[in-house]
């Protein structure tokens, strides 16, 4: 089985938020980051580890 890649450790929306989480570009970011499907096949694809600190870093559930 191949692995598959996710281009969200590059996206665009999400370097925006780190630089500047109250942009408007930042907040919709992390807005969509609640529903959206290929953020939540990244972030199972993680390790226990990576995804804790995604959790604490971007206060997501």
């Amino acid at each position: 089985m191949a692995n598959k890649t996710y281009q969200c450790e590059n996206c665009k929306l999400r370097a925006k938020y780190d630089n500047n989480p109250k942009s408007l570009a930042g907040r919709f970011w992390r807005w969509h980051i609640n529903f959206c499907p290929g953020w939540k096949a990244y972030f199972t694809s993680l390790d226990d580890e990576n995804k804790e600190a995604l959790r604490v870093k971007y206060n997501f559930r």
